[in-house]
């Protein structure tokens, strides 16, 4: 009976401390398309880089100062806004699932329309999303239709 019960806690340990799924640990494992993974890959780094800092690596924001884009309506509602706000940056009160955030975002213009294509096709091809690749053309038309442009 001991041993059963010594069995038993061991496999329960071992099952509780095995790795997380390779897609919670490397949200670029749910991209299977080539030419999106070349983008993706080096989105990724951009955004670690560029963004992590206030959105967090797992995208979940920090509280009440910066608003999550895991999962966020805001965010899944416009690639052009999204863009856009990398580019030039945010000010006012926005609304993400509910939850209203006034922390104004910088812009960013050193990153070119590549490094923006690269960090929308990393964000727009992980957490469930299949957006596909976004090239520096489709960010080029995005800031040139931006009315902050």
């Amino acid at each position: 009976m001991i041993q059963k019960i010594l069995v038993f806690g061991l496999l329960a340990f071992m099952i509780s401390c095995a790795p997380k799924s390779s897609k919670e640990n490397n949200p670029l494992a749910e991209i299977s398309d080539p030419e999106v993974m070349k983008y993706a890959i080096a989105g990724k780094t951009l955004y670690e880089n560029h963004c992590a800092n206030c959105h967090q690596s797992n995208g979940e924001g920090l509280g009440n100062l910066i608003p999550p884009l895991k999962d966020a309506d805001y965010f899944k509602e416009s690639i052009h806004r999204s863009v856009r706000i990398m580019k030039f940056g945010q000010k006012g009160e926005i609304q993400v699932n509910g939850k209203t955030f006034n922390q104004d975002m910088p812009a960013n213009p050193r990153l070119t329309p590549l490094d923006i294509a690269q960090i929308s096709t990393y964000l727009y091809n992980i957490w469930g999303l299949s957006e596909g690749k976004i090239t520096s053309s489709d960010v080029e038309n995005y800031l040139k239709n931006s009315p902050e442009n």
